[in-house]
């Protein structure tokens, strides 16, 4: 007798493990691709697991892919085994939207129009906007205490920017920091009414500002050689305190609240002959043309674009939101916050060509004498 309730009890468990193996078994499975740190991912997962809750039907199979992400997705993509849903931005949307590998979406309502319109292509919508990428200056507000300098504001011009960085520098420290990549210095050209293009970039202003961004670092000093940031990245110097302003975006925040030792704070890009120019992008969520569920996949990004979960994402000091009814400011570092979505009004959208990655790089080949 014991041993036939012994049996009954195997048989029992048994039929309830397939039982729960068949029902996870029925479930659709969206593949979701995206890139991110660890602060990223940390915010990503349990919205992920909310949204597998919610839709108990629906099962999410996260592919992270932190590095070389786009040559990745490019061979998923060629060998037709791309994801569902894919995370993508500005810059390698019209790759994919021209070659027609992304389902056209609806576009929503709510959100900012310049979000929409840098993730769109020949005017349809490819990616619901998850948020906005902007520049502005982080400054060491204890160093500029300490030097008794004013705070920039938002009135400051090319010459007041360089006389802050000239007064910041000293055998310690630099006033500004130096990148190479486009991202960085476009501003620099916006400002003054250039840009980067083959047919922008031989223009009296874009020339007259590369020259201007150059001295920063060759003529005038106040921006560190290679040389002299070592092995340091300019994001670290700026933690160290050897760098007075640091030109970045939003995806600082998180490590600036969770690292910096000193008080700080953010400004607007300082006025060219044009006004205050910067670059903007966006990111958001794609749906594969080739995707088997893409009535799923929808509903997974309409989730994901929802105000609560853009919340959720701003909150964590990580985007700049791309929903007009999520705001920035939460109390916590920077106090200015609010630049981020003031200079949205007046920023210009990366001017993003199919072959935009091969004119990039052909130009940082060409500057990199300039710039050493």
């Amino acid at each position: 007798m014991k041993i036939q309730k012994l049996l009954c009890t195997i048989l029992t468990i048994c039929v309830l493990f397939l039982c729960g193996c068949s029902q996870n078994d029925n479930r659709t499975v969206i593949q979701f691709a995206s890139w991110g740190s660890k602060s990223e991912i940390d915010i990503l997962k349990p919205i992920l697991a909310e949204f597998e809750h919610e839709n108990p039907d629906i099962k999410i199979d996260f592919m992270h892919i932190p590095q070389n992400y786009f040559q990745k997705i490019h061979l998923l993509f060629a060998s037709n085994t791309a994801p569902d849903v894919i995370f993508i931005n500005n810059l390698y949307l019209p790759i994919y939207a021209n070659a027609g590998v992304l389902e056209e979406l609806k576009t929503p309502e709510g959100f900012y129009p310049q979000a929409i319109n840098a993730l769109s292509w020949n005017g349809k919508l490819y990616a619901i906007p998850r948020d906005v990428s902007d520049l502005v200056i982080y400054y060491n507000k204890d160093l500029f205490d300490k030097k008794q300098i004013p705070y920039p504001d938002g009135s400051w011009d090319f010459q007041k920017f360089l006389e802050t960085a000239q007064k910041l520098t000293d055998k310690d420290t630099f006033g500004i920091n130096f990148e190479e990549k486009p991202l960085y210095y476009l501003p620099y050209l916006m400002s003054n009414g250039g840009g980067i293009l083959p047919d922008e970039i031989n223009k009296p202003e874009s020339q007259q500002s590369l020259r201007f961004y150059a001295d920063l670092r060759k003529k005038y000093h106040v921006a560190p050689l290679k040389s002299e940031s070592a092995s340091a990245t300019t994001a670290q110097m700026f933690l160290q305190e050897r760098l007075g302003m640091y030109l970045s975006g939003r995806w600082m925040v998180p490590k600036f609240r969770e690292e910096c030792r000193f008080d700080w704070d953010v400004v607007r890009f300082p006025k060219g002959t044009k006004g205050s120019i910067v670059s903007l992008d966006a990111s958001g969520w794609a749906v594969s043309k080739y995707s088997h569920h893409k009535k799923e996949a929808q509903k997974f990004i309409d989730y994901l674009s929802s105000k609560e979960i853009c919340e959720k994402f701003t909150q964590s000091g990580l985007i700049v939101p791309a929903r007009l009814d999520v705001s920035i400011e939460d109390g916590k570092k920077p106090a200015h916050a609010r630049v981020f979505t003031d200079i949205i009004k007046d920023a210009k959208p990366t001017p993003v060509t199919v072959d935009y990655n091969e004119i990039t790089d052909k130009l940082n080949k060409k500057l990199e004498s300039m710039f050493n």
